[in-house]
């Protein structure tokens, strides 16, 4: 290596092993597309003196408070904080949650420098309630730091952004929790199979979610680590979410033809992340990461707030203490074998729907609203029981047997505004399904294919959905809900027909056919290929019903 000021808490064999020095010296442009793209490639991946300039670079234009501690603050606390302790011994913050110190290729004064700065950074920082993931940035950012004190001073630039535009750490348990309920939502949209995988393999799919930053700040290689973080501190969160979900992707792929390391799935999904350099280069996982097509980085903040909501009104602001994890009710508890009864589902086939809802509204436990079989066969009375709840759950046995259903995101009394027209509502959250006599789900058409989004005057893009811009586009200061149609260039209406009712009939799905169709006495319905699902037809395309339910959520905190 030729920047041996960066040396010094390096085991420099293991390094050269894992990261040869071997790249470019120089950034060859300062713009910001080129250098992200330059980001995406792994430009300066290979060069130690590089990656070390442009980390300083990046973290440097981090907009951050006004006063932020620097290393002169490291200089003046380090002694008052560590004392005469020895480093070896040293704890670390109640904030890391038992998180270790990865080793990174650190030689043992590396190791003792990552307990001294967190350990600062906690007295710097007493607002900070929850950071598991910080260990792994400080000890990554000790290789590029020529002491502990600029080590300090990078990380603290990063923990200080006010741009509310980026966001990159974590640094309560709300948002932490609110991050892997995000998570486990684009799961279930955009990893099917992998979601299945889980489903099937865990009691408690969140508890399998909540270790995504795991995967990544710890378990991944150093070099895969070092390459998502060049690109993270370019681009943002988001490209923690995309690598998560390649990785899951990878994970399902290779189960697919072999049994499972573990008996615990979340224990083998960290032992397939710990040992990914069998499967795949770090370079196949990014590029994997980029080819999925994920919301704008607006939508997501949408979706993370209206999760922190859903925490907030369940009470789980802080970790509790006495239990090592999370606070969310274990599926089987939220559809209880021994309280649940419905004439159209088993147990069993409520918790596999269940296991397709937003983690938001996974928290509660499912509230029968109206029956046919109990308040008769009335569309009347149908919104007269299901007015003022959302979201809820329709569904339908017909006389063949068949079962059918539909996930509705949004009010049916919203129907009531458009003057007694019929009219289409709801948002992309909304999905139909089938269960009998296969099981399949089809959801928004947007999600499967995001080029739809795409405003005819738009430059192409790669990386996102095109994210249409209002009067004002924080989140913060508007009230709108996840994957509402307007925040989307759709190229016609048929892409957001989501749902509509009137006294005459319900209609779920629309554009050259419908989904499900509902007449007022609840007795005939017909269902059909839709563009807003892009679905087969759920069942019988003609259908007699013989049974509908609406389930509503229990303590969902939402209702009015």
């Amino acid at each position: 290596m030729d920047a041996p000021e960066y040396n010094r808490f390096v085991d420099t064999e293991k390094m050269e092993a894992m990261i040869p020095d071997q790249g470019p010296k120089e950034m060859i442009s300062t713009d910001f597309q080129e250098i992200k793209q330059l980001a995406r490639q792994g430009y300066w991946a290979r060069s130690y003196t590089l990656r070390g300039k442009v980390y300083q670079k990046l973290i440097e234009d981090i907009p951050c408070r006004t006063v932020t501690p620097d290393a002169s603050v490291y200089s003046d606390i380090v002694g008052k904080i560590v004392g005469k302790r020895s480093n070896t011994n040293l704890p670390l913050p109640e904030f890391v949650d038992n998180s270790l110190v990865p080793s990174y290729c650190l030689n043992p004064q590396g190791e003792e420098a990552v307990r001294k700065i967190l350990l600062c950074i906690a007295n710097q920082f007493p607002d900070i309630s929850f950071c598991p993931t910080l260990p792994a940035i400080v000890a990554l950012l000790l290789h590029y730091s020529i002491d502990e004190a600029e080590c300090f001073e990078k990380t603290c630039h990063i923990l200080a952004c006010n741009d509310p535009n980026k966001r990159f750490i974590d640094q309560s348990f709300l948002a932490f929790e609110s991050s892997c309920m995000t998570f486990g939502d684009l799961v279930n949209k955009y990893c099917q199979a992998a979601h299945r995988l889980v489903v099937e393999s865990s009691e408690d799919v969140l508890q399998v979610y909540c270790d995504w930053h795991k995967w990544l700040f710890g378990d991944l290689p150093l070099n895969y680590f070092a390459r998502v973080f060049d690109v993270f501190l370019v681009e943002g969160y988001k490209v923690l979410y995309r690598v998560a979900l390649a990785i899951l992707k990878f994970y399902c792929k290779v189960k697919a033809t072999q049994p499972l390391g573990s008996e615990n799935v979340k224990q083998d999904i960290r032992m397939f992340v710990r040992d990914i350099d069998k499967t795949i280069s770090s370079e196949k996982l990014l590029d994997k990461s980029f080819a999925i097509r994920l919301f704008s980085r607006k939508e997501i903040q949408l979706l993370h707030m209206a999760n922190e909501t859903a925490l907030k009104q369940k009470g789980i602001t802080v970790k509790n203490k006495s239990v090592s994890s999370s606070q969310r009710q274990f599926v089987h508890l939220a559809v209880n074998a021994e309280n649940f009864q419905s004439d159209i589902v088993t147990v069993k086939e409520m918790r596999d729907i269940w296991s397709w809802l937003p983690e938001r509204f996974a928290l509660c436990q499912p509230l029968l609203i109206f029956s046919t079989m109990q308040h008769g066969y009335s569309l009347t009375r149908l919104y007269y029981h299901c007015d003022g709840h959302e979201p809820t759950l329709l569904l339908l046995k017909t006389k063949t047997k068949e079962v059918c259903g539909a996930y509705l995101s949004t009010d049916w009394r919203d129907r009531n505004k458009f003057g007694g027209k019929l009219s289409f509502f709801g948002t992309g959250e909304c999905f139909v399904f089938r269960l009998k006599p296969k099981v399949q789900r089809y959801v928004w058409v947007v999600i499967k294919h995001p080029e739809l989004a795409k405003s005819s005057s738009s430059e192409p893009t790669t990386s996102s959905l095109k994210f249409k811009e209002t009067e004002s586009t924080d989140p913060s200061k508007r009230l709108s809900p996840f994957l509402a149609a307007r925040h989307f260039n759709l190229p016609s209406k048929a892409e957001s027909m989501f749902m509509a009712g009137s006294n005459e009939c319900i209609i779920i799905g629309g554009g050259g056919g419908q989904a499900l169709y509902i007449d007022a006495d609840l007795n005939r319905g017909h269902t059909g290929h839709c563009e807003t699902f892009n679905n087969e037809p759920l069942c019988s395309e003609n259908f007699l019903i013989s049974s509908l339910e609406v389930w509503g959520f229990w303590n969902a905190g939402i209702q009015e």
